[in-house]
């Protein structure tokens, strides 16, 4: 009975301790924590692959970083080493949050399965739909969510 206390004591003390070192909603990341006790970003999908490639390539546990508090997957340990020098050059633009959804105040989940590489920044998106229409002007759709980000970034998504 100790032992079972002590592990879900633990496991109680590693989520309060990885949930306060980051700021509310400030990353979009799946529930639960991975094994380096993080939320997972970007559905698991290399970003640095997506980046450099275009192509969702999924990462692996394997190769795991975490910045900001976030655990970030790869495929290789090149991608990993690349993240791991330069992580601002390689996160997704608004924590992750769909950049529609930053254009408009809102924080929506951001998927990988629709996502845009522009200038370098990996930005995603809520849906197909969403993200066909971003593409009908993806400049102002950017301005948009620049000017609002800085005001909702750790605002909790609920409270938008």
């Amino acid at each position: 009975m100790l032992k079972e206390v002590s592990i879900a004591t633990a496991v109680a003390v590693a989520a309060l301790t990885s949930s306060l070192a980051i700021a509310a909603d400030e990353y979009n990341v799946s529930s639960g924590l991975t094994a380096a006790s993080a939320p997972l970003a970007l559905h698991g999908v290399d970003t640095v692959a997506f980046i450099s490639t275009g192509n969702r390539i999924e990462g692996s546990a394997k190769y795991s970083a975490v910045h900001d508090g976030v655990a970030y997957y790869f495929s290789t340990q090149a991608n990993l080493d690349k993240f791991s020098a330069a992580p601002a050059q390689y996160t997704p633009q608004y924590g992750g949050f769909c950049t529609f959804g930053v254009s408009v105040g809102k924080k929506f989940d951001g998927d990988p399965r629709w996502a845009d590489v522009r200038n370098g920044k990996l930005y995603v998106f809520l849906s197909e739909d969403i993200f066909n229409a971003y593409q009908r002007d993806p400049d102002a759709a950017i301005a948009k969510a620049e000017a609002n980000w800085a005001g909702i970034r750790s605002v909790a998504a609920t409270e938008l």
